[in-house]
């Protein structure tokens, strides 16, 4: 019988797809968490700390954590690519390319204008080019500038090789993820559009009513309708500044209120159980669980909590924060050779139950400043052993 290990441990066979899958995503985890964390503030000494969360490649995010000076000083270093998920970062303005042919001249205007005073950049050549420009140069420019390239398309424009070059640029930008294509009709039924725009949605632009949807999509508002008082939970958590959305801050507060060991899979739910509870939509429950990616696996329908959310949001509705104990402890760690590594003498050290004392290892966990000690059969407790390195005496030493 042929037998595999990667990096050392043994590998079922029938599993080696996934174990090599997991195997890539915790070097690039390990590789991504070892860049940032190296990075150092030249006048305080501080070292960020990182946490890298989610289980596969499409939903991989990043959380660096320090002073807002060091924070800056690593968006420099990675070229902005890193953002602390606590900074607020202000929405852009949309920017919308409209490309038309002057034979339609009168329904771009209605559509720039409206787009304009609804809070929308818009380059529209009667407005961006003036005489003595060139021509192609500020297409180009628009093109490579917007959020957004819209083409009105009619009877007239479809048959313009100019509309048609700046289709093609359009589609570009959108293939690269660089801007969103958004194709609408005027008097050209959708049975009329070119092969290549049959599978997008083109809406057609008939009233003032469907400009005022067009800028409402453009500007993120969902199509449904508004709603009546939301369930008492939504409200209660509207209080809450997590960063997150109402009905995120609803499932995650359901799970920490009703957790009894701050484990994983600790409480389960499946959908329709979870969305009963927290008083939402099947869907509107499925997308708090998106925006919490990172903090929990799913098994078919059922919902499977990870560690890190009681670390991230127990500060929010249990007398304690994770953060303030990791650091308390890590320093009493750093600072006493004959500290206590079982989990159950810290717990009586202290006064804690495991459910204050597991938020922390997670905590500790994610950020790389304890050995890893995880196994099997060690309730009520999240890791064997709590054990320091040298990230978490940097990690004392840069918050003290």
């Amino acid at each position: 019988m042929l037998k595999f290990t990667i990096n050392g441990r043994p590998i079922d066979p029938n599993n080696l797809g996934d174990a090599m899958t997991a195997s890539m995503l915790e070097g690039i985890r390990a590789e991504l968490a070892d860049k940032i964390s190296g990075i150092r503030d030249p006048k305080t000494g501080e070292f960020p700390t990182v946490v890298v969360r989610g289980d596969d490649l499409a939903n991989l995010k990043i959380q660096v954590e320090g002073s807002p000076e060091l924070l800056a000083l690593v968006k420099d270093r990675l070229g902005g690519d890193v953002m602390d998920d606590t900074t607020e970062v202000p929405a852009a303005t949309p920017r919308v390319f409209l490309s038309y042919t002057s034979d339609d001249v009168v329904v771009a205007k209605r559509i720039a204008e409206a787009m304009e005073a609804a809070g929308i950049e818009v380059w529209w050549d009667k407005w961006c080019i003036s005489a003595g420009d060139s021509l192609r140069q500020k297409i180009d420019e628009g093109i490579a500038g917007c959020s957004h390239f819209l083409v009105l398309l009619t009877p007239r424009s479809i048959k313009k090789p100019w509309v048609n070059q700046e289709m093609d640029a359009g589609l570009v930008r959108k293939l690269n993820d660089q801007c969103q294509f958004l194709p609408v009709r005027s008097e050209l039924p959708a049975t009329e559009l070119p092969p290549l725009l049959s599978g997008i949605l083109s809406p057609a632009i008939t009233t003032d009513e469907d400009i005022a949807q067009l800028i409402s999509d453009i500007h993120g508002v969902t199509r449904r309708p508004p709603r009546g008082v939301p369930p008492a939970a939504l409200q209660a958590d509207k209080t809450a500044e997590t960063g997150y959305s109402a009905a995120a801050n609803a499932v995650a507060r359901l799970f920490v209120e009703q957790s009894e060991n701050g484990l994983f899979a600790d409480p389960q739910f499946d959908f329709e159980a979870l969305a009963k509870e927290v008083g939402l939509s099947i869907e509107d429950t499925e997308d708090a669980l998106h925006e919490l990616s990172g903090f929990f696996e799913t098994s078919g329908r059922h919902v499977l909590v990870q560690g890190a959310l009681f670390a991230q949001f127990d500060r929010f509705w249990k007398p304690w924060n994770p953060a303030d104990d990791a650091l308390r402890l890590a320093a009493d760690i750093m600072s006493d050779p004959a500290f206590p590594a079982d989990c159950a003498s810290i717990a009586n050290r202290y006064g804690w139950e495991a459910r204050r004392l597991n938020p922390v290892a997670h905590y500790l966990l994610e950020r790389s400043l304890i050995v890893d000690y995880r196994a099997l059969g060690t309730l009520p407790w999240a890791i064997v052993r709590i054990v320091g390195n040298d990230n978490m005496r940097r990690f004392v030493k840069s918050r003290r």
